[in-house]
């Protein structure tokens, strides 16, 4: 995102809303946590408060790491029967809270967390804003041997799906499954289009956050921190 002369760099408008993200703590209480590098920012600025909660449940390995090396508890998502609030942030998020994720991969474990949250806060750079979800190439994950076969239903609805890969070889989840990166849609029903998805046979997770969407989102802008609530 390019920024004016003197006006806040995109580092700095992701921990702008990593910090403003504190209000919706529960003190005494779980938070779940989110995963990449807006996320990585509250983690940062969790841990100035970690003596007020009780932990933190996590969507991936490298924010369990993160939570951790800080002095922060991590539950296991099976041991909490809820959250009263969930903290992630976004590839997309339109008008109405609905989102495109999993661009760090960890779109299976984050929909798992966001489903025990009473409440979902995305925390996102004003650039994350659209219309309609699709401009960013939508993450799918998916079971290695159905992978071929997932790719011909995307080019069947117009769409190029691609295996992501890391170092010349597809990329291993920390579930062990794959990534298709799907590009050339217009997801204008996210509702509608995560229940069809998710029922092709090999799909694990689609990347639309629609049955999970987010009630607030805090959006870092050069104006300041802007609350949407939807």
């Amino acid at each position: 995102m390019n920024t004016a002369p003197g006006a806040p760099s995109q580092d700095q408008l992701k921990a702008l809303v990593g910090q403003a993200a504190l209000q919706y703590v529960e003190r005494g209480a779980l938070v779940g946590v989110g995963t990449g590098s807006t996320v990585n920012t509250f983690i940062d600025a969790l841990a100035t408060i970690k003596d007020q909660i009780a932990g933190a449940v996590s969507s991936s390995v490298a924010s369990t790491e993160r939570l951790r090396a800080l002095g922060i508890a991590v539950f296991d998502a099976n041991d909490v029967d809820r959250l009263p609030v969930y903290i992630d942030g976004a590839d997309e998020i339109d008008s109405h809270g609905y989102m495109i994720k999993g661009g760090g991969a960890a779109l299976t474990r984050e929909k798992i967390v966001a489903a025990l949250a009473d409440r979902f806060v995305c925390i996102a750079d004003a650039s994350k804003l659209v219309s309609v979800l699709g401009n960013f190439p939508l993450p799918v994950e998916v079971i290695p041997m159905a992978s071929a076969r997932i790719a011909r239903q995307f080019a069947a609805l117009g769409a190029r799906a691609v295996l992501r890969l890391k170092n010349g070889q597809p990329l291993v989840t920390d579930n062990g499954q794959h990534i298709l990166d799907v590009s050339g849609l217009h997801i204008r029903d996210p509702l509608a289009f995560e229940a069809q998805v998710s029922q092709w046979p090999g799909v694990v997770t689609v990347g639309v956050f629609a049955f999970q969407r987010a009630q607030v989102c805090l959006l870092g802008t050069p104006q300041g921190v802007k609350t949407l609530n939807f």
